[in-house]
């Protein structure tokens, strides 16, 4: 099965989540990942904040995240004036309508730079299409699935996206399950819990 990537034709920068940014260092190979990514890759001051409390449960993802942004890989953002109004807006409400900090900064800075917002959590996914139908939403799966990166991973690409769920927990929307599968196995597809039940027992 072919999975197309919403990024494949877009060369916008993306603004990666805390999960997009945890999914990409548990493949193992987040740097040959962002050097064969064609798009600018952001990440906001509050997934940064995100990744470093987690170093308190012994996760190295701020560790690894600030080796990227030496290389020059991921770029570092602040919120401007607008992306601050929008961020309020995500933040304040009943919980079924609110989200975390990080999405919610996550989605703000990508309508403030006209950029790709990369998210996995549906929550987050479901309000971004109810109240900014014209922003262009994607997961750690549309990375990994680009074009440019499946060539630079060739063969790899299978473990590495069964590292992503394996040790990432990486969430997989309904329309790219089919082609996890195919690519990493039925006999791995059974051992990943972030899976659906009905992807593993297949």
């Amino acid at each position: 099965m072919v999975c197309r990537s919403c990024l494949d034709e877009r060369a916008a920068p993306v603004v990666v989540d805390t999960s997009v940014v945890i999914n990409l260092n548990a493949t193992g190979c987040a740097e040959a990942i962002l050097r064969a990514l064609p798009n600018r890759c952001v990440v906001v001051e509050d997934v940064l904040l995100e990744l470093q409390i987690g170093r308190q449960t012994g996760r190295g993802d701020a560790d690894a995240l600030a080796v990227l942004i030496e290389q020059h890989l991921v770029e570092r953002a602040r919120l401007g004036g607008g992306g601050m109004s929008h961020f309020a807006s995500l933040v304040s409400g009943s919980a079924a309508e609110t989200l975390d900090d990080g999405e919610a900064a996550t989605i703000a800075c990508a309508i403030d730079r006209g950029a790709v917002a990369l998210v996995d959590e549906r929550k987050a996914i479901r309000i971004c299409a109810e109240r900014f139908p014209n922003l262009s939403v994607g997961c750690t799966v549309d990375v990994l699935a680009q074009h440019h990166v499946q060539a630079a991973l060739g063969p790899g690409l299978a473990d590495a996206v069964f590292n992503a769920l394996d040790r990432g927990r990486m969430r997989v929307p309904d329309q790219h399950g089919q082609w996890v599968v195919d690519l990493i196995g039925k006999e791995r597809a059974a051992l990943c819990h972030s899976l659906p039940k009905r992807l593993r027992a297949g």
